[in-house]
């Protein structure tokens, strides 16, 4: 891929786990026409996952009237992947540490850990229309862009 090809997409989904794999399904397609894949793409499915999961469970309720707002972009050496819900918002920093040992045993609690872990770039904001979004970037690895090169 040139360094200023953009590939994007966007989708509108009902609030449903399983249509966590739709968003999946479109991610997998623009990582293969990018042509990154290997490490970088299990990272960005991963972190996906767990946006769209939270979206889902706690965002919206598991309301399926609700929606969710899934953007996904690669340009160059860049993916940014943005969720958004209609649930009424949440303060990240009030989230436990599911590192502490208190949190350990928790049910819940560590998709954001995982986001932020995969992730380069992590940010959560109030959406226009009153949900939360979150926006995730992730640069795709050296090993990646040079097998990109190779071909």
């Amino acid at each position: 891929m040139t360094e200023t090809a953009r590939l994007q997409a966007h989708l509108i989904l009902a609030s449903r786990f399983e249509n966590i794999e739709v968003a999946e399904r479109a991610l997998r397609d623009l990582c293969a026409q990018a042509g990154c894949g290997g490490e970088d793409e299990y990272w960005l499915m991963t972190a996906l996952r767990e946006a769209l999961a939270n979206a889902v469970r706690h965002g919206n309720r598991q309301d399926p009237r609700r929606r969710i707002w899934v953007d996904l972009g690669i340009e160059g050496k860049k993916v940014t992947m943005r969720v958004e819900d209609e649930g009424s918002g949440f303060d990240p920093a009030q989230i436990p540490d599911p590192t502490q040992p208190e949190n350990l045993l928790r049910p819940s609690g560590r998709g954001i850990f995982y986001m932020r872990q995969f992730m380069n770039k992590v940010d959560f904001c109030r959406a226009p229309g009153g949900g939360t979004a979150v926006v995730m970037v992730r640069e795709l690895s050296q090993r990646a862009r040079s097998e990109d090169h190779e071909e």
